[in-house]
């Protein structure tokens, strides 16, 4: 589990016709999270109220967000305008599954050329160490070694 907020005064967002969404909180920080709908998951408290993985909103270029439905309105007596204490984790993992999410990482840490330059052997084989990791923690560690190796290389 990620922290994404402790203790973090936000204020509740209302915009008319929007659905589910007409309620909702702006989370700072996680604009470059990556993900799909319903595959980013959080929990934390609002105000106390404790909530369990609610989905982040994929929206591009910008902080995601969460939708704040009646339940968790009426149960911090709050609406739009009104600021909360928010603490949020981030509860899904973020395993990278395919090789073009790899890809953009190299591209990220600018090692993309050196990564292409490589034998097709090798670059295989750096793809399938990544991938092949069982969680995001042992991912980024893999990552990062390839990107100080790739760095390297003149």
């Amino acid at each position: 589990m990620k922290e994404l907020l402790k203790n973090e005064k936000l204020k509740i967002r209302h915009e008319p016709g929007k659905g589910a969404w007409t309620y909702n909180l702006v989370i700072p920080g996680t604009k470059d999270i990556r993900g799909k709908w319903g595959f980013m998951k959080v929990s934390g408290t609002i105000d106390g109220y404790e909530f369990n993985d609610l989905n982040l909103a994929p929206l591009k270029n910008q902080d995601k967000r969460i939708s704040l439905n009646s339940t968790i309105r009426k149960a911090i007596n709050k609406g739009g305008g009104d600021e909360v204490t928010v603490s949020m984790v981030k509860t899904s993992d973020d395993r990278l599954t395919h090789e073009d999410e790899v890809k953009d990482c190299f591209k990220d840490a600018e090692v993309y050329k050196k990564f292409m330059s490589l034998a097709e052997d090798e670059k295989t084989a750096i793809l399938d160490d990544i991938v092949s990791q069982k969680t995001e923690d042992s991912q980024e560690k893999r990552i990062i070694a390839h990107i100080k190796k790739l760095d390297s290389k003149k």
